[in-house]
Protein backbone atom coordinates (compact mmCIF):
# COMPACT_ATOMS: atom_id res chain seq x y z
CA UNK A 1 0.00 0.00 0.00
CA UNK A 2 1.31 3.82 -0.84
CA UNK A 3 2.18 5.33 2.22
CA UNK A 4 1.26 9.12 2.08
CA UNK A 5 3.29 11.70 4.32
CA UNK A 6 2.37 15.74 4.84
CA UNK A 7 4.75 16.66 2.11
CA UNK A 8 3.07 14.27 -0.20
CA UNK A 9 -0.88 15.09 0.85
CA UNK A 10 0.42 18.76 0.79
CA UNK A 11 2.21 18.50 -2.73
CA UNK A 12 -1.64 16.41 -4.43
CA UNK A 13 -3.95 18.42 -3.06
CA UNK A 14 -2.24 21.75 -3.69
CA UNK A 15 -3.17 22.72 -7.04
CA UNK A 16 -7.04 21.98 -6.86
CA UNK A 17 -6.89 24.20 -3.59
CA UNK A 18 -5.24 26.77 -6.02
CA UNK A 19 -7.86 26.09 -8.76
CA UNK A 20 -10.66 26.16 -6.15
CA UNK A 21 -9.02 29.49 -3.37
CA UNK A 22 -6.06 30.80 -5.21
CA UNK A 23 -6.35 32.01 -8.30
CA UNK A 24 -3.16 34.72 -7.91
CA UNK A 25 -1.34 32.48 -6.25
CA UNK A 26 -0.54 29.63 -9.57
CA UNK A 27 3.08 30.38 -9.79
CA UNK A 28 3.72 29.73 -6.15
CA UNK A 29 1.14 26.66 -6.43
CA UNK A 30 3.06 25.54 -9.41
CA UNK A 31 6.23 26.10 -7.77
CA UNK A 32 5.08 23.57 -4.53
CA UNK A 33 3.58 20.61 -6.35
CA UNK A 34 6.11 19.92 -9.36
CA UNK A 35 8.99 18.16 -8.84
CA UNK A 36 12.27 20.51 -9.25
CA UNK A 37 12.67 18.74 -13.14
CA UNK A 38 9.36 20.05 -14.08
CA UNK A 39 9.20 23.40 -12.44
CA UNK A 40 7.94 26.02 -15.37
CA UNK A 41 10.90 28.25 -14.71
CA UNK A 42 9.49 30.83 -17.50
CA UNK A 43 10.39 34.14 -18.26
CA UNK A 44 9.10 36.40 -20.57
CA UNK A 45 11.47 37.71 -24.05
CA UNK A 46 8.63 39.30 -25.65
CA UNK A 47 5.43 40.86 -26.44
CA UNK A 48 4.06 41.00 -29.79
CA UNK A 49 0.68 42.44 -31.51
CA UNK A 50 -0.92 41.52 -35.23
CA UNK A 51 -3.99 43.82 -36.22
CA UNK A 52 -6.61 42.44 -38.47
CA UNK A 53 -10.19 43.82 -39.62
CA UNK A 54 -13.32 41.14 -39.51
CA UNK A 55 -15.90 42.15 -38.12
CA UNK A 56 -14.54 45.08 -36.65
CA UNK A 57 -10.71 46.40 -35.29
CA UNK A 58 -9.38 43.54 -33.78
CA UNK A 59 -5.69 43.42 -32.12
CA UNK A 60 -4.14 39.91 -31.24
CA UNK A 61 -1.51 39.66 -28.59
CA UNK A 62 1.41 37.03 -28.61
CA UNK A 63 3.67 36.53 -25.52
CA UNK A 64 6.52 34.83 -26.04
CA UNK A 65 8.90 33.00 -23.20
CA UNK A 66 12.96 31.88 -23.17
CA UNK A 67 11.74 28.36 -23.02
CA UNK A 68 9.62 28.46 -26.28
CA UNK A 69 5.83 28.56 -25.22
CA UNK A 70 4.01 31.22 -26.09
CA UNK A 71 0.40 32.56 -25.07
CA UNK A 72 -2.51 34.51 -27.35
CA UNK A 73 -4.77 36.80 -26.11
CA UNK A 74 -7.07 39.17 -28.08
CA UNK A 75 -8.66 42.75 -27.73
CA UNK A 76 -11.59 44.51 -29.67
CA UNK A 77 -13.98 47.24 -30.33
CA UNK A 78 -11.89 49.85 -28.05
CA UNK A 79 -8.59 48.31 -29.13
CA UNK A 80 -8.36 51.18 -31.75
CA UNK A 81 -5.18 53.08 -29.90
CA UNK A 82 -4.65 50.25 -28.02
CA UNK A 83 -1.35 49.53 -29.44
CA UNK A 84 0.48 51.78 -27.60
CA UNK A 85 -0.57 50.63 -24.39
CA UNK A 86 0.21 47.16 -25.55
CA UNK A 87 3.71 47.97 -25.76
CA UNK A 88 4.24 49.94 -22.84
CA UNK A 89 2.53 46.38 -20.68
CA UNK A 90 5.23 44.49 -23.07
CA UNK A 91 8.68 47.10 -22.26
CA UNK A 92 7.45 45.83 -18.55
CA UNK A 93 7.25 42.34 -18.47
CA UNK A 94 10.11 41.25 -20.38
CA UNK A 95 11.95 39.23 -18.19
CA UNK A 96 9.15 38.14 -15.60
CA UNK A 97 8.17 35.42 -14.46
CA UNK A 98 4.42 35.00 -16.61
CA UNK A 99 2.58 33.24 -14.11
CA UNK A 100 2.47 36.30 -11.66
CA UNK A 101 -0.72 37.43 -13.89
CA UNK A 102 -2.54 39.04 -11.18
CA UNK A 103 -0.07 40.84 -9.89
CA UNK A 104 0.79 42.42 -13.28
CA UNK A 105 -3.22 42.79 -13.79
CA UNK A 106 -3.49 44.77 -10.47
CA UNK A 107 0.05 46.92 -10.83
CA UNK A 108 -1.62 48.12 -14.48
CA UNK A 109 -4.95 49.01 -13.08
CA UNK A 110 -3.67 50.69 -10.03
CA UNK A 111 -0.12 52.44 -12.26
CA UNK A 112 -2.28 53.81 -15.00
CA UNK A 113 -4.92 55.44 -12.85
CA UNK A 114 -4.30 58.77 -14.98
CA UNK A 115 -4.30 57.07 -18.16
CA UNK A 116 -8.04 55.85 -18.11
CA UNK A 117 -7.15 52.06 -16.09
CA UNK A 118 -10.79 52.48 -15.73
CA UNK A 119 -12.04 51.77 -19.29
CA UNK A 120 -11.81 52.02 -22.87
CA UNK A 121 -8.52 51.86 -24.66
CA UNK A 122 -6.37 50.86 -21.22
CA UNK A 123 -8.68 48.37 -20.26
CA UNK A 124 -8.91 46.85 -23.58
CA UNK A 125 -5.47 46.62 -24.11
CA UNK A 126 -4.66 44.94 -20.23
CA UNK A 127 -7.56 42.64 -21.13
CA UNK A 128 -5.31 41.49 -24.66
CA UNK A 129 -2.20 40.78 -22.66
CA UNK A 130 -4.04 38.86 -19.36
CA UNK A 131 -5.87 36.73 -21.92
CA UNK A 132 -2.40 35.66 -23.15
CA UNK A 133 -0.95 35.22 -20.16
CA UNK A 134 -3.48 32.73 -19.17
CA UNK A 135 -3.09 30.98 -22.93
CA UNK A 136 0.62 31.21 -21.75
CA UNK A 137 0.09 29.38 -18.22
CA UNK A 138 -2.06 26.78 -18.80
CA UNK A 139 0.76 25.88 -21.94
CA UNK A 140 3.17 26.10 -19.41
CA UNK A 141 1.57 23.81 -16.54
CA UNK A 142 0.06 21.55 -19.05
CA UNK A 143 -3.51 22.48 -18.32
CA UNK A 144 -6.45 24.04 -20.14
CA UNK A 145 -7.40 27.56 -18.73
CA UNK A 146 -10.88 26.04 -17.47
CA UNK A 147 -8.84 24.04 -14.88
CA UNK A 148 -6.99 27.49 -13.80
CA UNK A 149 -10.13 29.22 -13.00
CA UNK A 150 -11.68 26.25 -10.81
CA UNK A 151 -12.57 23.58 -13.06
CA UNK A 152 -15.48 23.36 -15.20
CA UNK A 153 -18.96 22.54 -14.54
CA UNK A 154 -19.97 22.15 -18.12
CA UNK A 155 -18.31 20.21 -20.74
CA UNK A 156 -20.22 22.11 -23.55
CA UNK A 157 -21.09 26.34 -23.81
CA UNK A 158 -24.09 27.24 -25.69
CA UNK A 159 -23.81 29.85 -28.04
CA UNK A 160 -25.89 32.28 -29.69
CA UNK A 161 -25.99 33.73 -33.73
CA UNK A 162 -26.45 37.14 -34.06
CA UNK A 163 -28.09 37.32 -37.61
CA UNK A 164 -25.30 39.35 -39.35
CA UNK A 165 -24.29 42.93 -40.31
CA UNK A 166 -27.65 43.56 -42.19
CA UNK A 167 -31.43 43.34 -40.52
CA UNK A 168 -33.51 40.52 -40.75
CA UNK A 169 -36.75 42.21 -42.49
CA UNK A 170 -40.51 40.84 -42.75
CA UNK A 171 -40.97 38.55 -45.94
CA UNK A 172 -37.42 39.30 -47.22
CA UNK A 173 -35.93 36.00 -49.46
CA UNK A 174 -32.20 37.33 -47.98
CA UNK A 175 -33.60 37.15 -43.83
CA UNK A 176 -35.64 33.82 -44.95
CA UNK A 177 -32.33 32.24 -46.03
CA UNK A 178 -30.49 33.46 -43.12
CA UNK A 179 -33.02 32.41 -40.82
CA UNK A 180 -32.74 29.16 -42.37
CA UNK A 181 -28.39 28.68 -41.85
CA UNK A 182 -29.09 29.74 -38.76
CA UNK A 183 -31.09 26.84 -38.01
CA UNK A 184 -29.46 24.18 -39.84
CA UNK A 185 -26.48 25.61 -38.09
CA UNK A 186 -28.02 23.69 -34.95
CA UNK A 187 -28.44 27.00 -33.03
CA UNK A 188 -31.42 27.43 -30.39
CA UNK A 189 -30.62 30.98 -29.67
CA UNK A 190 -30.15 33.66 -32.09
CA UNK A 191 -30.38 37.76 -31.82
CA UNK A 192 -31.43 40.60 -34.41
CA UNK A 193 -31.20 44.34 -34.52
CA UNK A 194 -34.03 46.80 -33.74
CA UNK A 195 -32.19 50.44 -34.41
CA UNK A 196 -32.29 51.10 -37.63
CA UNK A 197 -30.21 54.32 -39.08
CA UNK A 198 -32.03 53.79 -42.87
CA UNK A 199 -35.69 53.96 -41.31
CA UNK A 200 -37.42 56.28 -43.50
CA UNK A 201 -39.67 57.17 -40.43
CA UNK A 202 -36.98 58.61 -38.37
CA UNK A 203 -37.44 62.23 -37.53
CA UNK A 204 -33.74 63.35 -38.77
CA UNK A 205 -30.18 61.57 -38.84
CA UNK A 206 -29.66 62.61 -35.11
CA UNK A 207 -32.74 62.03 -33.09
CA UNK A 208 -33.36 58.37 -31.66
CA UNK A 209 -37.02 59.42 -30.01
CA UNK A 210 -38.39 56.63 -32.32
CA UNK A 211 -41.68 57.54 -34.29
CA UNK A 212 -44.98 55.61 -34.15
CA UNK A 213 -43.72 54.26 -37.96
CA UNK A 214 -40.89 52.68 -36.18
CA UNK A 215 -42.14 51.49 -33.68
CA UNK A 216 -44.45 49.86 -35.04
CA UNK A 217 -41.65 48.62 -38.05
CA UNK A 218 -39.62 47.02 -34.77
CA UNK A 219 -42.65 45.13 -33.66
CA UNK A 220 -43.20 43.51 -37.16
CA UNK A 221 -39.32 42.58 -37.38
CA UNK A 222 -39.73 40.44 -33.73
CA UNK A 223 -43.21 39.11 -34.97
CA UNK A 224 -41.66 38.05 -38.12
CA UNK A 225 -38.89 36.28 -36.41
CA UNK A 226 -41.12 34.51 -33.83
CA UNK A 227 -43.37 33.06 -36.76
CA UNK A 228 -40.57 32.41 -38.79
CA UNK A 229 -38.61 30.41 -36.30
CA UNK A 230 -39.26 27.20 -34.56
CA UNK A 231 -40.87 27.54 -30.88
CA UNK A 232 -37.78 26.40 -29.25
CA UNK A 233 -35.49 29.27 -30.74
CA UNK A 234 -34.36 31.39 -28.28
CA UNK A 235 -35.06 35.10 -29.42
CA UNK A 236 -32.87 38.30 -27.60
CA UNK A 237 -33.14 42.00 -29.80
CA UNK A 238 -30.76 44.20 -29.54
CA UNK A 239 -31.18 48.16 -29.55
CA UNK A 240 -27.39 49.58 -29.10
CA UNK A 241 -27.96 52.20 -26.01
CA UNK A 242 -29.30 54.59 -28.67
CA UNK A 243 -32.20 55.77 -28.00
CA UNK A 244 -34.27 57.66 -25.44
CA UNK A 245 -35.71 56.49 -22.05
CA UNK A 246 -39.36 57.05 -23.82
CA UNK A 247 -38.67 55.07 -26.21
CA UNK A 248 -37.35 51.90 -24.75
CA UNK A 249 -40.30 51.70 -22.14
CA UNK A 250 -42.63 51.71 -24.93
CA UNK A 251 -40.82 49.02 -27.20
CA UNK A 252 -40.12 46.92 -24.07
CA UNK A 253 -43.78 47.04 -23.28
CA UNK A 254 -45.08 46.39 -26.96
CA UNK A 255 -42.24 42.96 -27.28
CA UNK A 256 -44.12 41.40 -24.19
CA UNK A 257 -46.27 38.86 -26.06
CA UNK A 258 -42.76 37.31 -27.80
CA UNK A 259 -41.48 36.37 -24.63
CA UNK A 260 -37.55 37.56 -25.88
CA UNK A 261 -35.00 35.93 -24.24
CA UNK A 262 -34.02 39.89 -23.75
CA UNK A 263 -33.80 43.18 -24.83
CA UNK A 264 -30.17 44.85 -25.22
CA UNK A 265 -29.56 48.12 -24.49
CA UNK A 266 -32.63 49.93 -25.01
CA UNK A 267 -30.60 52.96 -23.32
CA UNK A 268 -27.03 53.59 -23.44
CA UNK A 269 -25.37 51.48 -20.76
CA UNK A 270 -23.89 55.18 -18.88
CA UNK A 271 -27.59 55.71 -17.77
CA UNK A 272 -28.09 53.52 -14.86
CA UNK A 273 -31.18 55.33 -13.50
CA UNK A 274 -32.52 55.03 -16.87
CA UNK A 275 -32.01 51.42 -17.78
CA UNK A 276 -33.17 50.54 -14.19
CA UNK A 277 -36.31 52.58 -14.80
CA UNK A 278 -37.23 50.56 -18.23
CA UNK A 279 -36.37 47.21 -16.35
CA UNK A 280 -38.80 47.99 -13.50
CA UNK A 281 -41.55 48.68 -16.52
CA UNK A 282 -41.47 45.72 -18.44
CA UNK A 283 -41.64 42.06 -18.12
CA UNK A 284 -39.64 42.06 -20.93
CA UNK A 285 -35.92 41.07 -19.54
CA UNK A 286 -33.37 43.60 -19.98
CA UNK A 287 -29.46 42.80 -20.66
CA UNK A 288 -26.43 45.02 -21.18
CA UNK A 289 -22.58 44.97 -20.41
CA UNK A 290 -20.55 45.03 -23.47
CA UNK A 291 -19.40 48.39 -23.32
CA UNK A 292 -19.04 48.48 -19.34
CA UNK A 293 -15.50 47.52 -17.90
CA UNK A 294 -14.31 45.56 -14.70
CA UNK A 295 -16.03 44.78 -11.19
CA UNK A 296 -16.40 48.40 -10.71
CA UNK A 297 -18.04 49.28 -13.72
CA UNK A 298 -20.92 46.67 -13.02
CA UNK A 299 -21.40 47.16 -9.39
CA UNK A 300 -24.08 50.09 -10.07
CA UNK A 301 -25.50 48.10 -12.36
CA UNK A 302 -26.43 45.40 -9.87
CA UNK A 303 -27.07 47.34 -6.72
CA UNK A 304 -29.77 49.56 -8.40
CA UNK A 305 -30.99 46.19 -10.08
CA UNK A 306 -31.10 48.17 -13.54
CA UNK A 307 -31.00 44.26 -15.56
CA UNK A 308 -31.79 41.13 -16.17
CA UNK A 309 -28.60 40.00 -17.52
CA UNK A 310 -25.18 41.24 -17.87
CA UNK A 311 -23.02 41.00 -20.83
CA UNK A 312 -19.60 41.53 -20.38
CA UNK A 313 -16.94 41.44 -23.49
CA UNK A 314 -13.91 38.77 -22.37
CA UNK A 315 -11.89 40.21 -24.69
CA UNK A 316 -11.97 43.93 -23.53
CA UNK A 317 -13.92 43.82 -19.99
CA UNK A 318 -10.29 43.49 -18.11
CA UNK A 319 -9.39 40.09 -18.48
CA UNK A 320 -10.87 36.65 -18.38
CA UNK A 321 -10.03 36.29 -14.55
CA UNK A 322 -11.39 39.92 -14.11
CA UNK A 323 -14.82 38.48 -16.31
CA UNK A 324 -14.85 35.63 -13.98
CA UNK A 325 -15.03 38.00 -10.80
CA UNK A 326 -17.89 40.20 -12.72
CA UNK A 327 -20.16 36.98 -13.13
CA UNK A 328 -19.61 36.09 -9.62
CA UNK A 329 -20.43 39.19 -8.23
CA UNK A 330 -23.61 39.07 -10.45
CA UNK A 331 -24.03 35.69 -9.12
CA UNK A 332 -24.54 36.96 -6.02
CA UNK A 333 -27.85 39.00 -6.78
CA UNK A 334 -29.13 36.50 -9.20
CA UNK A 335 -28.31 37.99 -12.32
CA UNK A 336 -27.31 35.34 -15.16
CA UNK A 337 -24.89 36.31 -17.60
CA UNK A 338 -24.34 36.05 -21.84
CA UNK A 339 -20.70 37.44 -22.64
CA UNK A 340 -20.79 40.03 -25.49
CA UNK A 341 -18.84 38.43 -28.38
CA UNK A 342 -17.27 39.90 -32.27
CA UNK A 343 -14.00 38.12 -31.54
CA UNK A 344 -12.21 35.17 -33.36
CA UNK A 345 -12.12 32.07 -32.38
CA UNK A 346 -9.08 33.24 -30.41
CA UNK A 347 -11.12 35.22 -28.00
CA UNK A 348 -14.06 33.16 -28.10
CA UNK A 349 -12.53 30.05 -27.04
CA UNK A 350 -11.01 32.12 -24.44
CA UNK A 351 -14.47 33.25 -23.32
CA UNK A 352 -15.82 29.86 -23.89
CA UNK A 353 -13.33 28.52 -21.00
CA UNK A 354 -13.98 30.73 -18.30
CA UNK A 355 -17.84 29.95 -18.94
CA UNK A 356 -17.58 26.25 -18.70
CA UNK A 357 -16.69 27.59 -14.97
CA UNK A 358 -19.14 30.22 -14.58
CA UNK A 359 -22.40 28.85 -12.64
CA UNK A 360 -24.68 31.56 -13.57
CA UNK A 361 -23.30 31.29 -17.28
CA UNK A 362 -26.44 31.76 -19.98
CA UNK A 363 -24.96 31.83 -23.39
CA UNK A 364 -22.46 33.19 -25.26
CA UNK A 365 -22.72 35.29 -28.69
CA UNK A 366 -20.85 34.33 -31.73
CA UNK A 367 -20.71 37.41 -34.60
CA UNK A 368 -18.97 35.94 -37.16
CA UNK A 369 -21.95 34.67 -39.19
CA UNK A 370 -20.71 36.72 -42.53
CA UNK A 371 -17.08 36.05 -42.12
CA UNK A 372 -17.36 32.02 -42.35
CA UNK A 373 -14.41 31.40 -44.46
CA UNK A 374 -12.03 33.36 -41.79
CA UNK A 375 -13.67 32.29 -39.37
CA UNK A 376 -13.50 28.30 -40.36
CA UNK A 377 -9.82 29.09 -41.03
CA UNK A 378 -8.97 31.48 -38.35
CA UNK A 379 -7.02 28.48 -35.98
CA UNK A 380 -5.76 25.16 -37.06
CA UNK A 381 -8.20 23.27 -35.66
CA UNK A 382 -11.06 24.73 -37.93
CA UNK A 383 -14.92 25.52 -36.79
CA UNK A 384 -14.70 25.44 -32.66
CA UNK A 385 -18.49 25.63 -33.07
CA UNK A 386 -20.36 22.51 -33.35
CA UNK A 387 -24.67 22.18 -33.27
CA UNK A 388 -24.30 25.55 -31.86
CA UNK A 389 -22.12 24.78 -28.68
CA UNK A 390 -18.43 25.38 -27.77
CA UNK A 391 -16.73 22.35 -26.34
CA UNK A 392 -13.52 23.33 -24.29
CA UNK A 393 -10.83 20.33 -24.47
CA UNK A 394 -8.49 19.52 -22.00
CA UNK A 395 -5.52 20.89 -23.87
CA UNK A 396 -2.93 23.28 -22.61
CA UNK A 397 -4.24 26.82 -22.36
CA UNK A 398 -6.67 27.53 -24.87
CA UNK A 399 -6.33 24.79 -26.74
CA UNK A 400 -6.23 26.58 -30.28
CA UNK A 401 -3.04 26.72 -32.66
CA UNK A 402 -3.27 30.41 -34.87
CA UNK A 403 -3.38 29.74 -39.23
CA UNK A 404 -1.53 33.07 -39.72
CA UNK A 405 -1.74 32.27 -43.12
CA UNK A 406 -5.17 32.67 -42.72
CA UNK A 407 -5.36 35.30 -40.26
CA UNK A 408 -2.91 37.48 -42.08
CA UNK A 409 -5.43 38.16 -45.12
CA UNK A 410 -7.16 40.10 -42.76
CA UNK A 411 -4.17 42.23 -41.86
CA UNK A 412 -4.80 46.01 -41.40
CA UNK A 413 -2.30 47.29 -44.36
CA UNK A 414 0.74 48.65 -43.04
CA UNK A 415 0.52 47.43 -39.73
CA UNK A 416 3.29 45.22 -38.18
CA UNK A 417 2.90 41.33 -37.99
CA UNK A 418 4.13 39.66 -34.85
CA UNK A 419 6.93 42.02 -35.04
CA UNK A 420 9.40 42.55 -32.10
CA UNK A 421 8.93 44.90 -29.10
CA UNK A 422 10.85 48.16 -30.26
CA UNK A 423 13.03 49.26 -27.66
CA UNK A 424 12.40 46.30 -25.18
CA UNK A 425 14.45 46.39 -22.37
CA UNK A 426 14.40 43.70 -19.04
CA UNK A 427 10.80 44.94 -17.68
CA UNK A 428 10.47 46.15 -14.30
CA UNK A 429 7.20 46.34 -12.21
CA UNK A 430 5.23 43.31 -12.53
CA UNK A 431 7.59 40.71 -10.82
CA UNK A 432 6.64 38.48 -7.88
CA UNK A 433 4.87 40.24 -4.94
CA UNK A 434 8.11 41.95 -2.68
CA UNK A 435 10.51 41.72 -5.40
CA UNK A 436 12.31 44.40 -7.40
CA UNK A 437 9.77 46.11 -8.99
CA UNK A 438 6.75 44.13 -7.92
CA UNK A 439 3.72 44.97 -6.14
CA UNK A 440 5.59 46.02 -3.36
CA UNK A 441 8.00 48.27 -5.42
CA UNK A 442 8.72 49.87 -8.89
CA UNK A 443 6.70 51.75 -11.31
CA UNK A 444 3.55 51.08 -13.24
CA UNK A 445 3.41 50.25 -16.89
CA UNK A 446 5.46 53.29 -18.73
CA UNK A 447 7.60 53.81 -15.81
CA UNK A 448 5.90 56.70 -14.71
CA UNK A 449 2.69 57.47 -12.54
CA UNK A 450 0.70 57.54 -15.32
CA UNK A 451 0.96 53.96 -16.55
CA UNK A 452 0.89 53.07 -19.90
CA UNK A 453 1.70 56.15 -22.69
CA UNK A 454 -1.14 56.44 -24.95
CA UNK A 455 0.46 58.52 -27.97
CA UNK A 456 -1.50 57.63 -31.23
CA UNK A 457 0.56 55.00 -33.10
CA UNK A 458 2.63 55.36 -36.72
CA UNK A 459 -0.15 54.09 -39.24
CA UNK A 460 -3.12 54.44 -36.44
CA UNK A 461 -5.78 51.48 -37.54
CA UNK A 462 -9.52 52.41 -39.10
CA UNK A 463 -11.25 53.69 -36.34
CA UNK A 464 -12.91 50.37 -34.66
CA UNK A 465 -16.61 49.38 -36.28
CA UNK A 466 -15.46 51.52 -39.28
CA UNK A 467 -18.24 51.49 -41.53
CA UNK A 468 -21.36 51.40 -38.77
CA UNK A 469 -21.15 47.93 -38.55
CA UNK A 470 -23.35 47.00 -35.58
CA UNK A 471 -22.33 44.94 -32.50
Amino acid sequence: MKRFNRRSLMKGSLMPLAGALGLPSISEAAQATASASRRPKLRITDVRTAEVQVHSYQVLVRIDTDQGISGLGECVDAATGAIPNIRAFGRQLIGQDPLNIEAFWERARTGGIFNGAQAGQFTCALTAVESALWDLAGKALGVPIWQLMGGRIRSQVRIYADAGARELRPNDDYSKNQMKRIVDMGFLATKTDLDDAGDPNRLDRVNWTATVGEVDRMIEQIRFLREGYPKNMNLAADMHGRYDLGTAKRVAKELEPFKLMWLEEPVPPGEVDAMADVRHSTSTPIACGENVYMRWGFRELLEKKAVDIIQPDFQKCGGLLEARKIADMAHTYYVPLAPHGVSSPIGMMGTAQVCSVIPNFLVQEWHWIDEMDSWTNWVQEGNIINKGVIAPTDAPGLGLTLNEEAAKRRQVPGTPWFEPLPNAGRGRGFSAPGGPGGPDGGRGAGGGRGGAAVAPAAGAPPAANAGGRQQ
